[in-house]
C-alpha cells in the first residue's frame, strides 16, 4: 500500500494539485497532517486534520483502518512535537498505531519507535533544517515499510530514503 503525505502547505493549492496528479497512478491514500489554511473540499481525496493555523473544520486527528495496521493522523500541536514524540508515542499506544502522520515542526523525518512508524513529511511551504519544500510517499508492505521524500518539483531526495522492517 502506498500513501502520499502532506503537510503544512500554508495556502498552497496547486502545488498540492501538482503532487496528487504526479503521484495518482501510485498511491492508495492521501494525507494532509494540517495547516493546508483551506477548506475540506479543496484538499479531496485527502485525509486532513487541523491544523493551529486552519480555520476550517477539519477533525483534531484521524484514525486509519487498513489492512495492515492503523495511520494516526494528527498536525501534533496538541502533542508538544517539538520538543519530544513521548506524548504522541503515547497516543499512538491508546490508538493501536502502526503509523503516526504528523506535522507542525516544518522538519522532514522518520523515526521508528518501538514497533510504531513516526513520519513528518516536512513542508511544501516553508521547511526547516532542510532547504527542500518536501513530501513524501510511505510504501507499507507486509515485512518492511520505505519511506521516499521528494521536493516540490518531483525529484527524489534519495539521501533521506528510510526503510525499517515490519514485526508482526
Amino acid at each position: 500500500m502506498k500513501i502520499g503525505i502532506v503537510s503544512d502547505s500554508h495556502g498552497l493549492v496547486q502545488e498540492i494539485k501538482a503532487i496528487y496528479q504526479r503521484h495518482q497512478h501510485e498511491v492508495e491514500l492521501w494525507i494532509h497532517c494540517g495547516d493546508s489554511e483551506l477548506f475540506p473540499d479543496s484538499l479531496q481525496p485527502f485525509v486532513a486534520v487541523k491544523g493551529n493555523c486552519d480555520l476550517g473544520p477539519f477533525p483534531k486527528e484521524e484514525k486509519i483502518e487498513t489492512p495492515l495496521g492503523v495511520i494516526f493522523v494528527t498536525h501534533g500541536h496538541h502533542y508538544q512535537v517539538k520538543s519530544t514524540l513521548m506524548p504522541l508515542k503515547y497516543r499512538s499506544e491508546e490508538v493501536g498505531a502502526k503509523v503516526v502522520c504528523f506535522g507542525h515542526t516544518h522538519v522532514a523525518m522518520t523515526e521508528k519507535v518501538d514497533d510504531v512508524l513516526f513520519i513528518n513529511p516536512g513542508s511544501i511551504k516553508k521547511p526547516r533544517i532542510r532547504v527542500e519544500k518536501t513530501y513524501c510517499i510511505l510504501d507499507w508492505e507486509e515485512q518492511k515499510m520505505s519511506v521516499r521524500f521528494f521536493d516540490l518539483e518531483g525529484r527524489e531526495l534519495t539521501d533521506m530514503f528510510q526503510q525499517y522492517p515490519v514485526h508482526t
